[in-house]
């Protein structure tokens, strides 16, 4: 790498001019522009083709609506083109269990509509009647944002946001969407599985709720190798889950999909955290800065507290589950039971593999069943964005080992974004002479307010 190019330091600075920026920009629009629910197509644009977006897309053209994608967007035109072909195939069964044919009569997305570029996404939305946003998380509170703007319903992926400063963004243009009445559904698929919504609704056979666990253990994700010609802006976004302005570390990525669990049925968001985590075994050139373990302690206002714990780690105990406690008993979510205090199940949960329905499926059938009948019924985006926030939360307490508030975390405006989107921008970090990149150190990381 150059000695040219700037310090860590610099790019915090920039970071928060940016944010100061940021939080003064303009109110959006009032202005609305959504489907009215007639039996006219409803036109859907995928903003962001990778593996994630391909299936979010192919389960939209699943739902029993007239649904068509219109348009495509996607940093890397490769990725348009194999997300295209993948869309087309004759057997689609590689990516939708179960399902056995193609979806070819819902795809109209000719050359002209398929756009490029970190801008891409502003054509793309503007074609459309349902955006779905599934690029890396860090460009989803701009994508939010425009999509609300221009009057649109939105399925968006978890998480939705890496920073304070994105779930700002978030939570005010969330309001006016709620003010224009558009549907907005997260990609927190457990909220639209059966099991958890039967244990929903019986969730006080188990009395106040105490204390809860929540675990995301498993060996970890894929790595994109640096290749010799890509810029420093473009190997980040090939190897994004491993730089915090794009993904959030995986206890934003993964591990809030338990967090949000616990915070559903608490029926509220954690006050303050503090935990602990590092880099033991994935610290590699190519692991850029995030965590491989991390553990927090969550305090809700009410006393109760929900140890986290999430591990990337190969070789090692792999568990993605929650459990909640309370004064008269337990419920194993993964179980999908409820036990009072002397193991008595009071409640299991039965299914039929052969005729549950899959969560990722759902949540496509329920938003486009409330928008082909001009219903105005999902507007999951405030709690995705307080879910976010509530991982943000303890990523901020494990990378600096201390005692991280709630209010005072969220009102920093911490901005991890770069300065500018485009190939040759100076991304927020960039390796040291040796190719490795400073990470956190608890102890000594500030936490920037």
């Amino acid at each position: 790498m150059e000695k040219t190019q700037p310090s860590r330091r610099e790019f915090v600075k920039q970071s928060s001019l940016l944010a100061g920026s940021l939080i003064a920009a303009p109110f959006l629009s009032q202005a609305t522009n959504y489907f009215s629910g007639s039996d006219s197509v409803i036109k859907v644009a995928l903003i962001g083709c990778g593996g994630r977006g391909t299936g979010a897309a192919m389960q939209a053209m699943l739902s029993k609506q007239n649904v068509k994608l219109v348009a495509m967007a996607d940093a890397f035109r490769d990725r348009v083109d194999k997300c295209y072909k993948s869309l087309n195939a004759n057997d689609i069964s590689e990516w939708i269990t179960g399902y056995k044919g193609n979806i070819k009569d819902k795809i109209d997305v000719p050359e002209e509509r398929k756009f490029v570029g970190f801008d891409g996404y502003l054509k793309a939305i503007a074609l459309a009647d349902v955006v779905i946003l599934t690029t890396p998380p860090g460009f989803r509170p701009i994508h939010f944002e425009e999509a609300v703007k221009q009057g649109k319903h939105i399925f968006m992926e978890k998480p939705v946001a890496t920073d304070p400063a994105g779930i700002q963004k978030v939570l005010a243009a969330a309001q006016i969407a709620k003010e224009k009445k558009l549907n907005v559904v997260v990609g927190l698929q457990r909220h639209y599985q059966n099991s958890y919504r039967e244990l929903y609704k019986r969730k006080d056979l188990i009395g106040d709720i105490t204390s809860a666990q929540a675990w995301w253990n498993n060996d970890g994700v894929w790595v994109n190798k640096r290749k010799y010609s890509q810029t420093e802006m473009e190997y980040q976004m090939r190897n994004w889950y491993y730089f915090v302005w794009l993904c959030g570390d995986h206890i934003t990525e993964q591990h809030i999909h338990n967090i949000d669990v616990i915070n559903w049925f608490k029926g509220g968001y954690p006050v303050k955290a503090q935990g602990m985590g590092g880099r033991q075994v994935r610290k590699g050139k190519d692991h850029g800065e995030i965590f491989d373990h991390h553990y927090v302690e969550f305090h809700y206002a009410d006393g109760s507290i929900l140890n986290s714990q999430c591990r990337h780690i190969p070789g090692t105990m792999s568990k993605v589950d929650e459990l909640i406690i309370g004064t008269k008993g337990k419920i194993f979510a993964g179980a999908a039971n409820i036990v009072d205090n002397k193991g008595k199940v009071l409640y299991q949960y039965q299914s039929d593999p052969k005729t549950e329905p899959d969560p990722y499926q759902v949540e496509h059938d329920e938003l486009f069943a409330a928008i082909a009948k001009g219903e105005y019924k999902y507007w999951d985006a405030e709690n995705g964005a307080k879910s976010t926030m509530t991982s943000i939360l303890g990523r901020m307490a494990t990378y600096s080992g201390q005692v991280v508030e709630w209010d005072k975390a969220i009102a920093s405006g911490i901005n991890l974004q770069p300065a500018r989107y485009d190939w040759d921008a100076i991304p927020p970090i960039v390796p040291n002479e040796d190719g490795y990149y400073p990470f956190a150190t608890p102890g000594v990381t500030k936490l920037g307010f």
